[in-house]
């Protein structure tokens, strides 16, 4: 079994919890955007936008680049593949356990 960082994973699982910040990385895998273009689809302030990409910055799922007053996010993706390895070991887990009930439910009956 591989180990993970559980303040990394925790810092993803908790950026990801909200529905707002999935918004953003959803937006952000598909090309790279400002401030200002993720904050547009958002009724909310801009501080309010800012502190969700803070969030999303400190675990790691989203890079800024500054040019100018212009700030850029991109998406990084490999700390996806952090949360990805640790859930996939649970739906190992739970493709045998569900197998296993397959199993005993369509099994014949002995009467």
């Amino acid at each position: 079994m591989v180990k993970y960082s559980s303040n990394q994973l925790d810092g993803i699982f908790a950026a990801l919890s909200d529905p707002t910040r999935r918004a953003i990385i959803r937006r952000l895998a598909s090309e790279g955007a400002t401030v200002t273009e993720l904050a547009e689809p958002f009724a909310m302030s801009m501080p309010a936008i800012s502190k969700h990409l803070r969030v999303l910055q400190d675990a790691g799922l989203v890079s800024r680049t500054k040019d100018g007053r212009i700030h850029r996010l991109q998406l990084e993706a490999d700390a996806l593949k952090e949360a990805i390895g640790w859930l996939e070991q649970y739906r190992q887990f739970w493709e045998i356990k569900l197998a296993a009930l397959e199993q005993f439910v369509t099994k014949p009956k002995k009467q």
